[in-house]
């Protein structure tokens, strides 16, 4: 571990002079930089030196920039690597992003952008220092909750990408918990001292919008009688979440975009424009790409937003986060550990699809709270079409022959917990004591 006031830099570019002007850029820098134009003198400089950050070109004529960045990457895991290049472009950014790169620039970098980055990164460099001393881990997401492979690479890009200015684009069906995602990446950003503004794009009446996001001047439209800062300038300093970005109507979107390129906003009824420093992180469940070939979503402001994707798995594709969620919602639900889930129930959340993800797993929970008995939540407190479909594997109900067995063994269950009084185990079951006569006929079972 370095001295914690000694931030190596290695820089590696197939342009002597264009390292020659980075050196005199940051030579007023509290940092120590190394350049070469080699690949190889760079991997061995990183063997003989703590290097913490390096500043590695894409394209050079000997080896390719990505096949640099996995060496990099797996030789020296605690290395922060950022692509600096002249050949930038979605696919690339996205590429390095996969492949290990802590953050993509492209050339020109104006001097102020890059000196501003390269202090997020040693600052960074100085918390893991302190926190290694005293062996706190670094980042922490205590509402992320899941160990399954899937979620810990999600955890760990999270980390790897808070670091950096670069949009954020969360990509997941709904549910699963994107709102979450952005408040980690927050959370773990430099900006973490700053506001955390969301924006449901999807409950906002269109009208009111644009005022909304940019703000207004007093006087800008009937009802205007005091001028607000808007969601937008709210966040300076901060992170704006646009939440369901896909449902921005297009008029909006082309003001967002220009926001997002000039770092500025015009509030509604203003002639000048107000500057703004934020950090976008956007959601949404929508295929925005899809979007833009349909002419629903600007094809620009989809690549000015999509940097850096983050797709959120499905609860049915992690299924062994469930024993770990569904504690972690009971507990949140109820403050109380002492309520808990049947192995039997367990086994039938971890069989279901789970279309709503953790949202409906959260609403499953609340009504099984509502009916459960004993502290313990049994297969008979879920909702029925859960139970149908973990036991049939069938997601579509006409299932009526198990729905009937299913019915049948709920009534018999709530007739055993109430002593066989036919008001208490209607109103147990949420129907009514007619229901209850008639099924119980069916059943044969009104004795």
């Amino acid at each position: 571990m370095p001295s914690i006031n000694n931030f190596k830099i290695l820089a590696l570019d197939d342009n002597p002079l264009f390292l020659c002007s980075l050196k005199r850029m940051l030579i007023a820098e509290p940092y120590t930089m190394i350049t070469t134009t080699d690949p190889a003198q760079a991997l061995l400089i990183m063997e003989e030196e703590q290097i913490d950050l390096v500043l590695l070109d894409l394209q050079m004529p000997c080896r390719d920039g990505f096949s640099v960045l996995e060496d990099m990457v797996s030789l020296y895991p605690d290395t922060a690597v950022i692509m600096l290049t002249g050949h930038g472009g979605v696919q690339q950014a996205v590429r390095s992003l996969k492949r290990g790169a802590a953050d993509f620039l492209e050339k020109p970098c104006p001097p102020s952008v890059l000196s501003k980055i390269l202090a997020t990164y040693h600052t960074i460099s100085q918390q893991r220092y302190s926190r290694e001393k005293i062996r706190h881990p670094l980042f922490e997401f205590p509402d992320l909750v899941g160990e399954t492979p899937e979620m810990q690479r999600l955890k760990a890009l999270i980390a790897r990408v808070a670091v950096s200015e670069a949009p954020v684009l969360i990509l997941g069906e709904s549910g699963t918990g994107k709102e979450l995602v952005a408040q980690a990446v927050h959370h773990h950003s430099p900006r973490k001292n700053g506001p955390f503004c969301v924006v449901d794009c999807a409950a906002i009446n269109e009208s009111v919008l644009e005022s909304e996001l940019f703000g207004h001047e007093q006087g800008a439209f009937t009802g205007a009688d005091l001028p607000t800062l808007g969601l937008i300038r709210s966040a300076d300093q901060g992170t704006l979440f646009l939440d369901e970005i896909g449902e921005l109507p297009l008029k909006i979107q082309a003001k967002l975009l220009r926001t997002l390129q000039e770092h500025e906003v015009r509030p509604v009824g203003c002639t000048q424009y107000q500057p703004v420093d934020i950090r976008i992180i956007a959601a949404t469940n929508k295929n925005l790409e899809h979007e833009t070939t349909k002419g629903l979503f600007r094809s620009d402001l989809y690549f000015r937003i999509s940097a850096i994707p983050l797709l959120l798995p499905p609860l049915r594709e992690r299924v062994g986060d469930i024993p770990l969620l569904a504690s972690h919602l009971l507990k949140y639900l109820t403050k109380d550990t002492c309520k808990s889930i049947s192995h039997e129930a367990l086994q039938l959340l971890q069989a279901y699809s789970w279309p709503g993800n953790v949202r409906e797993l959260d609403n499953v929970l609340r009504r099984a709270l509502a009916l459960f008995e004993d502290n313990i939540i049994q297969p008979d407190d879920l909702p029925a079409a859960l139970v149908v479909e973990s036991t049939t594997g069938n997601k579509n109900l006409p299932v009526e022959d198990s729905l009937l067995a299913y019915e049948q063994s709920a009534m018999g269950n709530a007739l055993q917990k109430t002593n066989n009084n036919k008001r208490k185990a209607a109103a147990l079951l949420g129907i009514s004591e007619a229901t209850l006569y008639r099924k119980l006929k069916l059943f044969g079972l009104s004795k």
